[in-house]
Parts: structure tokens; C-alpha cells; sequence
């Protein structure tokens, strides 16, 4: 097991590369509009959605 003061230095050194990535690669947040009536519809659960099933012939 590695001692206390070496796990430390690791995760403080991962968490500054994680600071430095998010200052290189910044995020922006676009504002959507709201979609009139989409609250309005029923929420349907993955049991009584309709499945389909797509076929790809890859022997061509």
C-alpha cells in the first residue's frame, strides 16, 4: 500500500490536469426553446414503445 502523503500528491495532480483540460477545452451552453405542447404529451415507458428491428445483409 502506497503511504498517505503519495496518494495525496496523485490526486492532487489528476485533479489540476482535470482544471487544466476544462480551461483548454471550454463548454458553452446553448439556450433551446421551449417546444410548445411537448410537456403535454403522455410519457410512455420502454415496455409499451414500439420496437422495430432493422436487418443489415453484410454478404453482399
Amino acid at each position: 500500500m502506497l503511504p498517505p502523503f503519495i496518494i495525496q500528491q496523485i490526486r492532487q495532480r489528476e485533479e489540476e490536469q482535470r482544471r487544466r483540460r476544462e480551461e483548454i477545452q471550454p463548454r458553452v451552453e446553448l439556450p433551446l426553446p421551449a417546444v410548445p405542447g411537448d410537456s403535454d404529451l403522455p410519457q410512455s415507458s420502454d415496455e409499451e414503445a414500439e420496437r422495430g428491428v432493422i436487418v443489415v445483409d453484410l454478404k453482399s
